[in-house]
């Protein structure tokens, strides 16, 4: 299936077509297709489907995804036509315009960018089953014709150039003369993917939302249009002119104090991504769209040569994360608008794979994969998606033969078990970076292997998310023991990264996870029934909780309390929020000291008056301090007018969440730190599983003091509960319905005790 790949020879985007001819009555028709990069399937003058960016990203020469599509109501009896436009994506990245790189101040990559083929390659079956029971297979063969595209360029960070005199209008539908264009070649063995053929069976990129661009004024000789929405996007447009006319657009996610777009990421790169249209015919609208990448930003600085103009500038949003699984509403409108900026930052950075951001790198890093997942897993259906990204780790999961450059022209061999920090992983920086640490072997991002795991099975409960990736969790904690220290931890990588103060605690923060992949995995032996792993889990578990309570748990004395001292702050007692939050809440805590490290750990907050942590020990923070009894804190904190705080981007004016607690972020569009949402669902809400799959819940209410009625819903792997809360003068109402077969209980106890309260 799948084994004939065609090309027109060039690393260009290109059309195919075929005509077909069908004389009997068609009963069924699936067509099985694969462009690289990119690709949109034609029938008959019609897209087939609304994907977009088909097939998600991945690393080709391990794995590539088709796509499956239902064609039966397209094809008829008599000519049919079937085509395919093919892009460029990372299967042959093109570097015009901003491509990324390594800033000045890191050292340079000894490993860059690999392209997986010199020429652009399409394979395609389609399958149709006759009303007399016969069946006929067609596939992709040098039968076919292609002729070059007019998208002449496109660049996988979201620049593309749009040649409308090579425009071939009708190119796929029936009557078309195609004499011009010429036989498809197969592809070289070169060229040919290498991965694993897999159907995509993970939500693929659509189309959730379109803006009109709004335009704001004129600078620099530019129009500047606000869509009002920070975005992963589509851009659609007319453009009018005399041939060869040009209108460049330039994507940012900012404007500049003189009111132009400002591209340059703080501190970073200038991320000039432009996308350009020439005009093809002289005066009339042409249509113009993006087709094998989506750019990134809210702006649009608009620059006309010659004649030309523009027209009908929109943008259409694309995620993968489109099935929305729970909501939240409140009478509080901050609360809605932080829920809001996180939502949308969520969905622009879930695109075949979950990137870090939409503008500077597009990297799948995967710490946001357990760090995030239960966050987004109330709020989106994660199910599949996270069934693909574990399955991107697996395939990325080194060997020990593997291996990279060096620094030196030598061999690096990064290890066997060892999970790459992004999976797929196209430009692997293997070389720790003086003064920050590795960003290719980190524990927080590998570990999403084990943590990654165990949220989708407490979420969803389907036992076959353990069978499927738990041989790859005791490779790599194999692996992490060979990283552990004379001192019994682990500090090679970026430690709590982006606390505010650059408190990064590397040796608490790191082995709490080597601590809490070990214990979880014994968790998953347990399930799986595999005994003797589970005794040698609990041992290596028992090790390393002796040895860090040990070494990191001292008397406070001017607290009168235990709490856990910062490894690397030899010359003094020094505390963190997380440093207190992760071994709370991953069970290293001895129970005798428990009471005490939750004293420390308020210090901690009340001491330091905000959230002082990063991404990595944010959730922990977050949910450590619902656990023990400090939503009021929370609530405190995340409604701040100043950084670091959500609601303090929602005052910058930032309709989706900010890198670091700052203004003007590296990047504007983050959800490494969108862990509040969870808060909104188990905090606020109250619903909190009990059982894997949310067959068996308890619900516990909070309402902040600013908040007098909040209503949320949840679609469950069980079925969908809802809550809702109603404060009076004199009561408070829950009403709380769960479909049939969930088990709940209530618990009013984070409700206010003066006041009646009523369930419903």
């Amino acid at each position: 299936m799948l084994d004939r790949w065609i090309t027109n020879g060039t690393a260009k985007p290109f059309y195919a077509r075929k005509q077909i001819y069908i004389k009997k009555e068609v009963t069924s028709a699936v067509a099985r297709v694969c462009g690289l990069g990119q690709f949109i399937f034609h029938v008959n003058g019609k897209k087939v489907g609304d994907h977009e960016l088909d097939p998600a990203w991945t690393d080709y020469n391990k794995l590539v995804q088709y796509v499956t599509f239902d064609v039966t109501d397209l094809l008829v009896q008599g000519e049919n036509v079937i085509g395919a436009e093919i892009g460029n994506g990372w299967y042959i990245k093109m570097d015009e315009h901003y491509t990324f790189g390594l800033p000045a101040f890191m050292p340079p990559n000894p490993n860059p960018y690999k392209p997986y083929a010199k020429a652009l390659v399409l394979a395609l079956e389609l399958t149709v089953v006759y009303a007399d029971g016969t069946e006929e297979t067609l596939v992709a063969d040098d039968s076919f014709k292609v002729k070059e595209h007019p998208t002449v360029m496109t660049n996988v960070y979201g620049s593309e150039t749009i040649d409308n005199r090579l425009n071939v209008p009708g190119w796929d539908a029936p009557g078309y003369d195609d004499t011009g264009w010429v036989q498809a070649a197969y592809a070289d063995e070169k060229d040919v993917p290498k991965g694993d053929l897999q159907d995509q069976f993970q939500p693929a990129v659509k189309v959730v939302k379109s803006y009109e661009g709004t335009l704001l004024h004129q600078v620099n000789g530019r129009d500047i249009y606000d869509f009002g929405q920070n975005m992963s996007g589509l851009l659609d447009f007319e453009i009018k002119g005399k041939t060869g006319d040009v209108i460049k657009i330039y994507p940012a996610e900012k404007l500049g104090e003189d009111g132009d777009v400002d591209q340059f990421a703080k501190n970073w790169i200038l991320v000039d991504s432009c996308i350009t249209a020439i005009v093809g015919a002289d005066d009339v609208w042409e249509h113009c769209r993006m087709k094998f990448v989506y750019f990134a930003g809210r702006y649009m600085a608009v620059e006309r040569v010659g004649e030309a103009e523009i027209r009908n500038l929109r943008a259409d949003a694309v995620t993968s994360a489109y099935k929305t699984d729970g909501s939240f509403t409140c009478d509080d409108e901050r609360y809605n608008q932080i829920y809001d900026m996180i939502e949308k930052t969520v969905e622009a950075n879930m695109i075949g794979v979950h990137t870090d951001c939409p503008t500077i790198e597009r990297f799948a890093w995967q710490e946001p994969n357990h760090l995030m997942a239960s966050a987004i897993f109330y709020m989106k259906d994660g199910k599949q998606l996270w069934e693909k990204f574990l399955q991107d780790m697996r395939y990325g999961q080194h060997t020990a033969d593997d291996w990279f450059n060096d620094m030196a022209g030598g061999k690096y061999y990064p290890g066997d078990g060892l999970m790459p920090a992004q999976a797929p992983c196209y430009i692997p920086n293997v070389i720790p970076v003086p003064g920050l640490g590795d960003f290719y072997d980190i524990i927080p991002w590998g570990s999403t292997c084990i943590l990654g795991t165990y949220w989708h099975y407490l979420f969803y409960g389907d036992v076959k998310i353990i069978e499927n990736n738990f041989d790859a969790g005791p490779r790599y904690l194999a692996h992490l023991k060979t990283r552990v220290n004379e001192e019994g931890f682990i500090n090679y990588g970026l430690g709590d990264w982006g606390n505010p103060r650059n408190d990064l605690a590397r040796d608490n923060i790191e082995t709490a996870f080597l601590y809490a992949d070990a214990v979880t995995l014994s968790k998953f032996a347990e399930i799986l029934g595999k005994t003797d792993v589970k005794t040698e889990l609990d041992a290596d578990a028992e090790e390393i909780k002796n040895n860090y309570n040990a070494k990191l748990l001292v008397k406070n004395e001017e607290l009168g309390c235990w709490c856990y001292k910062c490894w690397d702050h030899k010359d003094e007692l020094f505390m963190t929020q997380a440093s207190q939050a992760l071994p709370l809440f991953w069970g290293l805590v001895p129970e005798d000291k428990e009471a005490d490290i939750v004293k420390a750990f308020r210090y901690t907050l009340e001491r330091d008056g905000s959230f002082i942590c990063g991404e990595v020990g944010l959730p922990y923070v977050i949910q450590t301090a619902r656990k023990y009894g400090m939503n009021d804190i929370i609530c405190k904190y995340i409604t701040k007018e100043d950084h670091p705080s959500y609601y303090a981007f929602v005052l910058d004016g930032e309709t989706t969440l900010g890198e670091y607690w700052e203004q003007n972020p590296r990047s504007h569009c983050h959800d490494m730190m969108g862990h509040i949402i969870e808060w909104y669902y188990n905090g606020i809400a109250g619903i909190i599983p009990e059982k894997p799959g949310f067959g068996e819940v308890t619900i516990r209410p909070y309402l902040p003091e600013s908040v007098h009625e909040f209503t949320c819903t949840y679609q469950s792997a069980s079925g969908e509960i809802k809550v809702s809360v109603t404060e009076t003068e004199n009561e408070i109402l829950v009403d709380v319905k769960c479909a049939e077969g969930i088990a709940y209980a209530v618990d009013t106890s984070n409700l206010e005790e003066e006041k009646n309260v009523i369930v419903q």
